[in-house]
């Protein structure tokens, strides 16, 4: 079994002068599922190299026992440190894709060309496709072979306009995710905020925020064992 983990490459968080990147539980508790149960992994990110982590997440009320793991994990430290360019990886080479989120997904990976083939590649040849938090954010632009948006008539979540207002960024963000969802034709639903809540649509597994990660790949690895 092999799966791509593709992360942002975005760091700055608007025109706020604040930092973003990627969400370290939404990469982190994902990654270990994946590779505890003997999954391959494969780092790549739009510019390659040290993705923005995004600072909030280091915070310790953002902790969790696979974000401690990670802190200490020196071998994934340098893996992620040394993540492939997008436009470098080949959909052919995977059994699935993961992506985590963080704020940073919403300005270079929801438009990012490679990404979106990418997306559309591992779609078409059916296989599954993971994304947690923002990083739904990734589907908007890619589309069926028909041409229809691909979350269209889809089963989705993502990080909601409630989440988003609770941290105080509706105003920063370049769209709110669950607007841009609905719009694409998405059959968008959610939970109250920050609970754990994840939807899975044939081979289309999304996940609401951050505590939905870890249930998203378990729900991908069962796909991956099918």
């Amino acid at each position: 079994m092999k799966v791509l983990i593709v992360l942002t490459s975005h760091g700055e968080l608007g025109n706020t002068g604040e930092k973003t990147g990627f969400w370290i539980e939404e990469f982190a508790a994902p990654y270990y599922v994946l590779a505890d149960n003997g999954v391959e992994i494969t780092l790549a990110s739009p510019k390659g190299g040290l993705p923005p982590i995004d600072p909030k997440s280091s915070d310790p009320g953002a902790q969790t026992d696979a974000t401690r793991r990670f802190e200490n994990d020196q071998a994934l430290r340098q893996q992620l440190a040394n993540t492939k360019k997008l436009s470098e990886v080949n959909a052919d080479d995977f059994d699935a894709v993961f992506f985590p989120g963080g704020h940073g997904p919403l300005w270079d990976l929801s438009s990012d060309e490679h990404s979106i083939k990418l997306i559309e590649k591992f779609w078409s040849s059916n296989k599954p496709i993971a994304a947690v938090c923002h990083a739904p954010a990734v589907l908007l632009n890619a589309k069926e072979k028909n041409g229809e948006p691909l979350v269209k008539g889809k089963n989705v979540t993502g990080f909601t306009n409630t989440e988003e207002e609770a941290v105080q960024l509706t105003n920063v963000v370049p769209f709110l995710l669950e607007d841009e969802l609905k719009k694409k034709g998405g059959l968008y639903s959610k939970k109250e905020n920050w609970a754990s809540y994840v939807v899975k649509d044939g081979l289309l597994i999304t996940g609401q925020n951050p505590a939905s990660s870890e249930d998203a790949a378990h729900q991908l690895l069962q796909l991956l064992k099918k």
